[in-house]
Formats: structure tokens, C-alpha cells, sequence
């Protein structure tokens, strides 16, 4: 009896949305990592983007917990000489929590073209409003 490998063309990505409000930035990532990787499903191959589109909504009503509003800092370097820039977590939340969510995620994903191809299903809102409602998501499970 021979392994069975799934093809690409085989596999269905369905579309799954999650309220962020009120949710733990850390504990939501791993989950969505999960989905978007697609572990969750039965023929789940490591080396394919087998995993589901996930749409975010209410990224600006995610919660830090202790006291990292205040402590944590992001990073990023620009590669010259005092481009350095360090944006606190409130700065970030108030100006562009979508980028809180998914520099998350990316930090659980495989950092080559396979993570690139994931992380392009992640959709993320600020607000309640997305424009997918065409594909008809289903409420995604959190496990809390």
C-alpha cells in the first residue's frame, strides 16, 4: 500500500472569520498559525498551503495581558546607520493594530515562500466591516 500525498489542485480552503475583541494577542496568533498552516484538517501535508483563509475583524480591540502595554517595543531596522526604529505597543495599537496581528502570525509560520503563500490568507480589519462577505466565512472555533 502506497502513502497518499494530496495535490494542491484537491485541496478546499474555506473561509473562516474571527472577532479579535477582547482576545489575547499571543494565544489568538497560535490559533489562526494553526488554521492558516492547516493542521486542523485531516490531510494536513507540511509542505503544502493546505490551511484556510481567516479574516480578522475588530484588530483594534485586542488585549495585552500584565503589563506590555506599556514595556514592549517593536522593532525594525533599516540597515543604515541610525535607522533604527523602536514604536511602542500603544502607538502601534492606535495607529495600525492589523500589523500587531499579523507580525504575530508571521513569527509562527515558516519563514520562506510556503510561509509567504500562508500568510497572504490572512485578512485583517480594524473594524467590524470586511469586503468578503461574497465568500460566505464561517465562524472560526477559539479555543480559550
Amino acid at each position: 500500500m502506497k502513502t497518499y500525498f494530496p495535490k494542491e489542485a484537491e485541496m478546499t480552503h474555506d473561509w473562516l472569520i474571527v472577532d479579535a475583541k477582547g482576545q489575547t494577542v499571543g494565544r489568538l496568533a497560535s490559533q489562526i498559525a494553526q488554521v492558516l498552516k492547516g493542521k486542523h484538517k485531516v490531510d494536513y501535508t507540511p509542505n503544502l498551503a493546505a490551511g484556510d483563509f481567516v479574516i480578522v475583524i475588530n484588530a483594534e480591540k485586542i488585549v495585552f495581558t500584565g503589563n506590555k502595554m506599556n514595556q514592549k517595543v517593536y522593532t525594525r531596522y533599516s540597515g543604515y546607520q541610525g535607522g533604527l526604529k523602536e514604536i511602542p505597543v500603544a502607538t502601534m495599537l492606535e495607529k495600525h493594530p492589523d500589523r500587531i496581528i499579523r507580525r504575530a502570525v508571521w513569527g509562527m509560520i515558516p519563514k520562506n515562500s510556503l510561509g509567504r503563500k500562508i500568510i497572504r490568507r490572512l485578512k485583517i480589519y480594524s473594524g467590524e466591516s470586511h469586503p468578503h462577505a461574497a465568500q460566505q466565512p464561517k465562524e472560526m472555533e477559539l479555543n480559550s
